[in-house]
């Protein structure tokens, strides 16, 4: 076993940064992640640790916890220690404490013994501080040590420990974004080799198996389930048995995550066989432009939601040029109208999680208490980062064209919008299929840059990579 690792004062530093944002305020339990059987007990899920278990511990194992005592800055790490039995099918492993000293640790003790210091905290009044937990198997550890049932954890899970890990995770460091930069250049390599293999007659999965091989290629693997598809119009398709046909195009969002666990996030659209059609050309630039604007406004204090609506109305100033749209696309966007075409939101933050620490909520990780994420308006409520950026912020930017069929009927049938969306013409654009361009950027102290290496976006960059 083979332990991917900073050096150990890395986690040193990143405890002790999080000891004194929670400054004597009681006990942090950090959950690490279990395999999760398949089909039966001993065929398990491709293991996945919990990101922020790995931020401030870095240990890649399974059945492992972590207690930080803020009052007298001690640190735990609970696991349990390989029998004879285990050691005939997985060989010699570290021990528990052997890993723990490795990344700065030096107290162990057996997993079941975390019980009697939750215990002994509550007991003696001190607060316990958890994240909000997702895996069904740590709820339950969870809701015993707390002696409460699973509706009742919501009542440990602490704003204020969210709060001050979020605004540590969230600042990416040169360690951290050197590592991001490694899995966008895998990313990177994933698309070319999706886009050099398509062709007419293959089916989606035959690309989704390339993605695959270049990941594992690169000692990784897929950050997120590949969505590679011809019906692009479905932002988060996981079927892959069609048929790719000349004149269609494909829509392939696929991002690496490498043996640090960090990750990439890349998208491009291109047509099936040699080149875009008039249409799928005319909307492509459309696109581009669109996220070319968004680009030219990266840069710490600016809001995100901004940029995200100023790459709305570049959209509709592009959909008016080709006579989809009408009218003011200033107007058009207040109104909401450009969300027939855009119905998501621009981008998210990214880093050891594709959606960047979405395991403790949209609203402190891409929102403030000064801007809530707003949760009822159509596009906005999708829209999962819209804070002012700060240097050290990792994110996406991916603008989009999605035409789809069920959208139009029932905004057509209530003649929304019907003062900037001209419904005949894109009636005749019902079989388009959708365009989105994705790349991953660094805000920096001036604006901002691209990471990892360049990945050709321009419409005749893509019909030359064919």
């Amino acid at each position: 076993m083979h332990l991917h690792l900073f050096e150990k004062q890395v986690y040193t530093n990143r405890r002790q940064a999080l000891k004194q944002a929670m400054a004597n305020n009681g006990l942090i339990v950090l959950m690490g992640n279990d395999d999760s059987s398949m089909n039966y007990k001993d065929n398990t899920y491709l293991f996945r640790q919990d990101s922020t278990f790995l931020y401030y511990f870095g240990l890649d194992t399974h059945g492992l916890a972590a207690i930080i005592d803020t009052a007298t800055g001690e640190e735990v790490i609970f696991g349990t220690e390989l029998t004879i039995d285990d050691i005939v099918w997985t060989g010699t492993l570290p021990t528990v404490s052997e890993m723990a000293a490795m990344v700065g640790v030096t107290r162990t003790e057996p997993y079941g013994k975390i019980a009697e210091h939750i215990y002994k905290a509550m007991a003696s009044g001190q607060p316990v501080h958890i994240l909000p937990p997702y895996r069904p198997e740590n709820k339950i550890k969870l809701a015993a040590w707390l002696n409460t049932d699973l509706a009742g954890l919501t009542q440990f899970v602490s704003v204020k420990l969210i709060k001050a890990v979020v605004a540590q995770r969230v600042i990416k460091t040169p360690l951290e974004i050197a590592e991001i930069e490694k899995a966008v250049n895998i990313s990177v390599d994933m698309e070319l080799a999706v886009i050099k293999n398509t062709r007419p007659g293959i089916k989606e999965y035959e690309l989704v198996a390339k993605a695959h091989e270049v990941a594992i290629a690169n000692d990784a693997r897929l950050g997120y389930p590949a969505i590679i598809t011809t019906h692009g119009q479905t932002l988060h398709t996981h079927y892959y048995g069609n048929t790719l046909e000349e004149g269609r195009m494909v829509l392939s969002d696929i991002g690496a995550e490498n043996a640090m666990h960090y990750g990439g996030d890349l998208t491009r659209t291109f047509p099936v066989g040699k080149n875009f059609t008039t249409r799928q050309a005319e909307l492509y630039e459309v696109v581009l432009n669109s996220m070319n604007h968004a680009i030219s406004m990266l840069k710490p204090g600016v809001r995100y939601k901004d940029i995200h609506l100023a790459a709305g109305q570049k959209l509709m100033e592009g959909l008016n040029a080709v006579g989809l749209t009408r009218g003011d696309a200033a107007e058009a966007v207040q109104a909401g109208a450009h969300t027939m075409f855009f119905q998501c939101g621009l981008g998210h933050m990214l880093g050891m999680d594709t959606h960047d620490m979405e395991d403790l909520g949209e609203q402190y990780v891409g929102y403030t208490d000064a801007l809530k994420k707003e949760t009822q308006i159509f596009g906005l409520k999708s829209l999962r980062l819209g804070r002012e950026l700060e240097a050290g912020f990792v994110l996406t930017v991916e603008p989009g064209i999605y035409i789809i069929p069920e959208l139009i009927d029932r905004w057509q049938a209530e003649k929304k919008y019907a003062d900037f969306i001209n419904y005949d013409v894109l009636n005749t654009f019902r079989d388009f299929g959708g365009i989105r361009i994705e790349d991953n950027f660094l805000i920096t102290d001036t604006g901002s840059r691209v990471l990892g290496k360049y990945l050709p976006k321009s419409l005749k960059e893509i019909e030359g990579l064919k």
